[in-house]
Parts: C-alpha cells; sequence; structure tokens
C-alpha cells in the first residue's frame, strides 16, 4: 500500500504512537483529529508543548515536575513538614493528589530497584531521602510504593537506611492490590491504603 499522507504527517503520526496508551491506529486517529482542529487544538497545544520545554522543571527538593523550583507542593505552607510520601515516580505522585489523600510532603525516587532493568540505588535518589528523613521535623516516611516484587524490593532497601533516623517508616495497607501500579488505582482505594498504612 503506498503512502496515504506526506512526510510531515506521517513523522506526526509516528511521534504521537510513542506516548504511552496510543498504538500507531490511535495516533493516526490523533494526528487527523489535530489537523481537523487545527485552530482549535493544534495551535494551543503546541504553544502549550513550548511553554513545557522551556519552563517545566524538575523539584530540587522533591523530584516533582513544576515550572518553579521548589515546586508549588514543597512551597505549601498547608503541607506538614513531618511527613514525608516516598514514591517511585510523579505520575504516583499525581494519583494521590488526585485521590487527596495526604498533607504530606513528597519524595520522588524516580523508579524502582529493579537489577533486571539495571536499576541500582545509585539511580535513584535514595540519599537525598535518607538526608530528608534526619531532618528533625520529620516524623514519619511513607513509602507509597507500588504493590509489585520491585516496589516492595526498594521499601525493604529504605527501611534498613533509615534505622538510624528517628523516624517512624510505615507502608500503604494492602487496599493497594498486589501487582497494583499507584496510577492505575482509583481515588477511593488510594485514600483508603493511605489511612489504613501500617509499620513497615
Amino acid at each position: 500500500m503506498g503512502a496515504v499522507a506526506g512526510p510531515e504527517i506521517e513523522r506526526l503520526v509516528q511521534l504521537l504512537a510513542r506516548l504511552p496508551g496510543l498504538g500507531p491506529r490511535s495516533a493516526r486517529r490523533a494526528a487527523l483529529h489535530l489537523i481537523k482542529k487545527r485552530e482549535a487544538l493544534m495551535i494551543p497545544l503546541s504553544g502549550a508543548l513550548q511553554v513545557a520545554l522551556e519552563k517545566v522543571q524538575v523539584c530540587k527538593t522533591c523530584g516533582n515536575i513544576d515550572t518553579q523550583n521548589p515546586c508549588t507542593v514543597c512551597l505549601d505552607p498547608r503541607r506538614d513538614p513531618s511527613i514525608i510520601v516516598v514514591v517511585a515516580d510523579v505520575a504516583d505522585l499525581w494519583a494521590l493528589e488526585r485521590a487527596n489523600a495526604t498533607q504530606g510532603r513528597y519524595h520522588v525516587l524516580g523508579a524502582t530497584l529493579s537489577p533486571l532493568d539495571g536499576v541500582g540505588p545509585q539511580d535513584l535518589t535514595i540519599d537525598a531521602l535518607v538526608a530528608r528523613a534526619h531532618d528533625a521535623q520529620v516524623q514519619e516516611i511513607i513509602l507509597a510504593l507500588n504493590a509489585t516484587v520491585d516496589g516492595q524490593t526498594t521499601a525493604h532497601y529504605i527501611t534498613d537506611l533509615l534505622q538510624d533516623a528517628n523516624v517512624k517508616v510505615t507502608r500503604l495497607a494492602h487496599g493497594v492490590p498486589v501487582g497494583g501500579e499507584l496510577d492505575y488505582l482509583d481515588e477511593g482505594t488510594l485514600s483508603a491504603a493511605m489511612r489504613q498504612r501500617t509499620l513497615f
């Protein structure tokens, strides 16, 4: 079958197909929709992407992404500085925020330990977390990690490193299903899991 569009459109489709949840067919539909709605969608989207490219940065305190540094969450005076919620990824932080599950502060590891994928302790922000845990204000570290083998391995590793810090280390209750990932859970499950956290 011959090409049905010019290389510029094919390039747009190929780039969209790299996004999670979009396969080649969905990417073609999205590209066609953007082209048809050029004024209402494509122009504002390209502007938003340019602003994000220029202004979005990683928070030096917690690892969240925002247009300011420290991020909005870290600067919020209503947050409880005695609680640090540890998550693997920014998507997990956003999931907990959608559920309004905690008023604590966050620490984004960047991933979980995964020897098979070559992800070791040096690839995560564990050292920065340990340093934050030794702050006199901090009383509790909540390990809000995925209920996967890698997530639980990471939780055990961090718990061992926090032995000499004067903090309570807790984890989410088992409302989070084994094998489940935070970003895919509903708000009710996340809220219940946060309320029923237990000592690790």
